[in-house]
């Protein structure tokens, strides 16, 4: 019997490593599927190698997540509101039933006047749920407390009408705002969570969950108890692993650590230190 809650990998957890090799450390862990995280990696944008993936490991695609990110500006042109589109597409024909999107940027004032629109407009038209994620403050990189307005209609997607939700732990610890709060906030809108850690710092660390100081094991133990109906995503960085043990150790206790809390009588678990000591890296 498949677990209530099913705990996904994004294919973003192995960067720089390309896409073959998230689905083999899927299967090889024992993920419930992927999240395919549509970038520079060519078979991220093929939905038929996608697919030969996913069979050959036996590993289901349950999400994608459109190339909205800076670092993947040029994927499949630049008109965001058609990369939307063909990620939506990509996704019901793959039998993804969610895909993630960032809120826009604010230089794309076309796209973010339509935004949200598109997004009822998408859901109601294929059945995949579009969930946009939440985001967290630019901060310039002084001793002041300026910060630049990145997103359109804004990065605080409580502050927003959406739908459908991703709640992002790594960004929320960026946000300095609570996981738990936000699920509560949220409430029936919560459709889709990224599981990763954060000390508070201004960048995105995507740190393993339990090396940070987010509560992710309250908010995984609340989705748990409430009869939560989402996927939890691994969305860690491993960038700065030097070798494929290392990567594997922190793919290993990342699931580790959501099962645990997910369980229905959870139990504690503190993952084990990074083998080595490393400034963590922006992440996504």
């Amino acid at each position: 019997m498949p677990p209530a809650i099913p705990v996904t990998l994004s294919t973003a957890s192995v960067y720089p490593r390309r896409a073959a090799y998230a689905f083999e450390s899927a299967a090889e862990l024992g993920y419930d599927g992927v999240e395919v995280m549509v970038w520079s990696d060519p078979a991220t944008q093929d939905p038929d190698v996608l697919a030969r993936l996913s069979a050959h490991h036996e590993v289901p695609i349950r999400s994608l997540h459109a190339p909205t990110l800076l670092v993947s500006q040029g994927v499949w042109g630049r008109d965001p509101a058609l990369k939307l589109r063909r990620t939506v597409d990509m996704a019901h024909e793959l039998g993804a039933g969610t895909v993630v999107v960032h809120p826009p940027f604010r230089w794309q004032y076309r796209y973010a006047r339509g935004f949200q629109d598109q997004v009822r407009e998408l859901e109601a038209e294929t059945g995949v749920t579009l969930a946009v994620e939440n985001m967290y403050p630019w901060k310039a990189r002084t001793r002041s407390d300026r910060h630049y307005v990145a997103y359109l209609p804004g990065w605080d997607a409580t502050e927003h009408s959406y739908d459908s939700v991703t709640l992002d732990l790594s960004h929320a610890a960026v946000a300095r705002q609570s996981g738990l709060a936000l699920v509560k906030t949220f409430g029936e809108h919560l459709r889709h969570v990224h599981l990763a850690d954060g000390t508070g710092v201004p960048r995105d660390e995507h740190l393993v969950p339990g090396r940070g100081t987010m509560d992710c094991a309250e908010v995984l133990m609340e989705l748990a108890s409430s009869g939560w109906a989402g996927d939890v995503v691994v969305e860690i960085s491993t960038r700065r692993d030097r070798s494929a043990h290392e990567r594997h150790g922190d793919l290993e206790a990342a699931l580790t650590f959501a099962r645990s809390y997910l369980a229905p009588v959870p139990t504690a678990y503190v993952p084990p230190p990074p083998e080595r000591h490393h400034l963590p890296a922006d992440a996504w």
